[in-house]
């Protein structure tokens, strides 16, 4: 006792707060007794159905083949494959088709978009500037190749985590821990407060380990203690010094003498463009110069003379004058240019799209991973009084949420990350695997049994099933920490199989299903992100500031603009309005579970955009070309099989013969069966 108020004077004396493990320790004790902090108990059960209840009448199979193909690869089945599951007669036909949807490289595509959203990753940095990241999309295919592959879970929590220090001889290990810097970052130019920013990533890497891994807004005790949880202020802070050493790393990921190659291909290409660029400065200068002047003849006395003192010799109050009057006399790109004479506007003109087209040959960077790596020295870690990192407390050493019983962490940076990931991946932690198997629950129920899939918390959903969910974690556990096994296992379900309210497609998996109907949908898996056409009124929100002559140089290869959704460009700030509509998130925040909202937009989408009437047109080919001679009615089955799986109904036919004879188009009753309610649908 007397020791500990020697302490906490000291503390006060050094204007520091001294946490007090004993009384975290019983604060904890006090709340831990919520569920979600409990062991996971394996209920004695036959299986899901016994602890699922009773679910509705089993689909037919057109429907069945229909939301399994769906909800398995985001696309709907083709015409063909229906009609051979409907002929076979045999008792495990739909295991059969279970497996070979599974099989399917797209599998790892539906899964990974889901994975994607938890764990917010776009290609570019947010924020202002909203930069791409050229080598950001190697993570998005390692996370689709980890579920085509079936990596075991815990593994993939390893690689994620601690990829670089448990296997740093394995560059997909390295590749995997661009999850660590998935989500936005503040980078912009100019002065900064680099201790701020610093102070963000780590705030986001902690926070994304919470609710992806942990299934807990560990992010709320940032500022105290949480108000809910079990989570002191202090353990908060002991989980980011786990992170503290951890920074940002672009290895490069081929051979010396490869880098060497591609080195001299890039300055032999700028050395192409240079003499383009030089001459348009040239083009500019004078005029540029002579705006400047204008300007600066502007210029209040104070300014001028701020501005004549050299910058490194500025006191104060000429570094703030010094700097307004450089915004004021900067000459931007369309000032220059209203000020060329035509001659000269004709000139720049062809030499910028010289430039454009030129572009189109620039190599690709040389390949690296977008990853983390440990500095020599992790920075101490303070607990920062409401969160901010001007304001530092008692300093803490590594270490993990005490409510869970963990293990203690390396003071050493190398092995921290390490502690954590085997600390996640222990198939002793009761929250690991409930929070995976409530995610893949979530993604064939619509629902998952927990609510709230990101938080476990006192204030997140209760289990709707706490007996079905802790028997599908304990299954996932002892079954390899298996994906694809735990998925089979509700897949074969009577409770899968049942009539359920249907749930709308994701964005994504909207397009990529129009694309798949109209015979235009290109397979190809992974690469580097595409910019495909885009509206005017989007390109604008983009480029607001900047020159409008192809800032967004579309894909030259025509096939390219019909690859999965997956593999568009996903820029954190502004997103394709067809995704946007239909609740694409942004990617600034984890999205456990998307929102499914409805208004005028999405009927513009769905009939108006360019991308519908182009795919509309190709649809009415399709079956044009299908059906050759043999007529409308022949065109007609078959748009109704390519889109809804099923032939039209007898009241069906008769409106679309009766729509045809008066004069609609194949077109047009094709993008008419784009619109309906049951395309769009997952039954």
């Amino acid at each position: 006792m007397k020791k500990g108020w020697l302490l906490a004077l000291a503390a006060a004396v050094c204007g520091l707060a001294w946490v007090d493990n004993a009384k975290d320790d019983a604060w904890v004790a006090s709340r831990k007794n919520w569920w979600a902090f409990q062991p996971v108990e394996r209920p004695e059960a036959a299986g899901i159905d016994e602890l699922a209840g009773k679910s509705g009448a089993e689909l037919d199979r057109r429907r069945l083949i229909r939301r399994l193909s769906l909800d398995l690869t985001g696309l709907p089945p083709a015409a063909g494959d229906v009609e051979r599951f409907l002929r076979d007669e045999s008792e495990d036909a739909y295991e059969k088709l279970v497996e070979r949807l599974m099989a399917s490289p797209h599998y790892g595509e539906r899964m990974g978009q889901k994975w994607l959203d938890v764990v917010r990753y776009a290609d570019t940095n947010g924020f202002e500037l909203d930069e791409e990241r050229k080598h950001a999309w190697r993570y998005r295919d390692y996370v689709v190749a980890a579920f085509n592959k079936d990596k075991p879970y815990d593994l993939f929590i390893k690689e994620q985590i601690a990829g670089d220090e448990m296997f740093p001889e394995n560059q997909e290990a390295l590749i995997a821990t661009g999850f660590l810097r998935a989500g936005p970052e503040h980078l912009v130019g100019g002065n900064q407060d680099e201790e701020m920013n610093r102070q963000e990533v780590l705030t986001e890497m902690t926070a994304v380990i919470g609710g992806a891994f942990l299934g807990l807004t560990v992010n709320c005790a940032r500022c105290h203690n949480h108000k809910f949880d079990p989570i002191p202020q202090a353990d908060y802070y002991r989980l980011q010094a786990v992170l503290a050493g951890t920074v940002g790393k672009d290895p490069v990921i081929v051979p010396e003498e490869e880098k060497r190659g591609r080195e001299a291909e890039q300055k032999a290409f700028e050395e192409r463009m240079k003499p383009i660029t030089d001459e348009i400065k040239a083009i500019e200068k004078p005029y540029r110069e002579r705006l400047k002047e204008e300007k600066k003849a502007k210029l209040s006395a104070g300014h001028l003379a701020a501005l004549a003192v050299e910058k490194d010799k500025r006191n104060e109050v000429e570094k703030r004058l010094g700097k307004e009057a450089e915004d004021q006399i900067k000459v931007s790109w369309d000032e220059a240019v209203a000020a060329l004479t035509p001659e000269d506007r004709e000139r720049r003109r062809g030499l910028r799209n010289k430039m454009h087209a030129l572009e189109y040959e620039r190599p690709a960077p040389v390949p690296a991973a977008y990853a983390m790596g440990n500095m020599e020295k992790a920075p101490a870690t303070h607990i920062l009084k409401v969160g901010n990192h001007k304001m530092k407390q008692e300093e803490v050493t590594p270490g993990l949420l005490r409510v869970l019983n963990p293990p203690a962490v390396t003071g050493e940076v190398a092995g921290r990350r390490t502690a954590l990931a085997n600390w996640l991946a222990s198939g002793e932690h009761p929250l690991t695997a409930r929070v995976m198997v409530n995610r893949i629950w979530q993604m064939r129920m619509g629902e998952g049994i927990v609510s709230t899939p990101n938080d476990f918390g006192v204030l997140g959903g209760k289990p709707s099933n706490k007996r079905l969910l802790d028997w599908l974690a304990w299954e996932f556990v002892r079954g390899g920490w298996s994906v694809k096994k735990l998925d089979r296992q509700i897949l074969l379900s009577k409770a899968y199989r049942g009539e359920r309210t249907p749930r709308r497609l994701e964005a994504e998996f909207l397009r990529d299903s129009v694309l798949a109907v109209s015979g235009a949908l290109n397979p190809r898996l992974g690469g580097t992100p595409l910019k495909v056409p885009i509206e005017q009124e989007v390109y604008d929100l983009i480029f607001t500031e900047a020159e409008p002559d192809n800032l967004w140089p579309v894909e030259r290869d025509e096939r390219e603009h019909t690859r999965r959704s997956l593999y568009l460009l996903n820029k954190r700030t502004v997103r394709l309005p067809m995704l946007a509509n239909f609740d694409q998130p942004d990617a600034m925040t984890s999205c456990p579970a998307r929102p499914s909202s409805t208004h005028a937009l999405q009927a513009l989408s769905l009939f108006n955009s360019p991308f519908m009437e182009q795919q509309s047109r190709r649809f009415a080919e399709r079956v044009e070309t299908e059906c050759g001679a043999s007529g409308a009615d022949c065109m007609v089955r078959r748009a109704y099989l390519h889109a809804l799986s099923r032939p039209p109904r007898a009241g069906e036919m008769e409106s679309a013969r009766k729509f045809l004879t008066q004069g609609g188009s194949m077109t047009e009753f094709c993008l008419a069966m784009l619109n309906r309610n049951e395309f769009v649908y997952v039954p």
